[in-house]
């Protein structure tokens, strides 16, 4: 009965919301579509698209630019990044409590890859189809985002 009442009424009202990240899906044309850029996480090596909190002074876009920078070389082609999408996950912080994190997904059109950028020597990219990266990733909402891919707008108008 105490389990009850913890899991249904106590548990939900002494829970945070969630936290904001914003991430990157850098992708460019292919022969047979579009690809995306996957890159590993520094911790546990999964597949995942360049991510970060919030970076002060600069809009949900541009953190989602230097993110793909900072985490995957990436030179945009050039307009803004468009957002389109949304999932939730798991993001474990230090010390192992995990905590719901909402991260709004960005698309940025690549022109060309760095081989010097801040997190090289601390990470893997690689480039594959909408649907391999679908397979790869942990995270349910994210496989049907990039699943979705070729029917997203990609980037916004050049200003």
């Amino acid at each position: 009965m105490l389990a009850h009442v913890w899991k249904r009424y106590i548990g939900p009202l002494l829970k945070r919301p969630p936290r904001f990240q914003v991430a990157a899906l850098c992708h460019r044309p292919g022969e047979t579509g579009p690809e995306v850029l996957l890159i590993t996480s520094r911790t546990t090596r999964r597949w995942i698209l360049p991510k970060g909190w919030p970076i002060y002074g600069t809009d949900a876009g541009g953190t989602a630019l230097q993110e793909a920078w900072e985490e995957a070389g990436v030179k945009p082609r050039g307009g803004r990044p468009v957002r389109i999408g949304r999932y939730r996950y798991d993001k474990v912080l230090t010390g192992g409590l995990p905590v719901e994190t909402d991260v709004d997904v960005y698309a940025i059109e690549v022109e060309k890859l760095y081989e010097s950028f801040p997190e090289a020597g601390e990470r893997q990219r690689r480039w594959m189809t909408p649907e391999d990266a679908a397979e790869l990733v942990d995270e349910e909402q994210l496989r049907t985002l990039l699943r979705a891919l070729p029917d997203l707008p990609q980037t916004a108008p050049k200003a």
